[in-house]
């Protein structure tokens, strides 16, 4: 089991930039990758960002490439998410989630732990 908790939502004016966090806690050394999925009120959840547990590999949205980071810190168990620029079509809850094998960081269904999200709102 892997428990995830996220940190680090909040509101701010569009132009800004918020840090996510997600703390993976359980069986953290399982883990073969990391996303950051966000679902706004009345849309379907969608990912926003991904990456791998050991390597190297990223990847992003569309919408949010060049203004959102994400990163990983193995010594805390940890995924951060970077947003910068923000608009105020970011506003969402945002998910942090695990996966312990490959495939598609698209795929929902791949992803084997979910937190219980942060809230992110973006005034204009």
């Amino acid at each position: 089991q892997v428990q995830l908790v996220e940190s680090g939502g909040g509101l701010v004016q569009a132009g800004g930039s918020l840090r996510l966090s997600c703390a993976a806690s359980g069986r953290a050394f399982s883990l073969y990758g990391m996303g950051w999925f966000r679902q706004g009120i009345g849309k379907e959840r969608e990912v926003v960002a991904g990456i791998s547990w050991y390597g190297s590999s990223t990847t992003y949205a569309d919408s949010v490439k060049g203004r959102v980071t994400i990163s990983r810190d193995r010594t805390k168990n940890t995924v951060y998410q970077q947003m910068n620029s923000l608009k105020p079509e970011d506003t969402a809850v945002y998910y942090c989630a695990a996966r312990m094998s490959g495939g598609s960081y698209y795929d929902q269904d791949q992803y084997n732990y979910w937190g219980q999200g942060t809230q992110v709102t973006v005034s204009t």
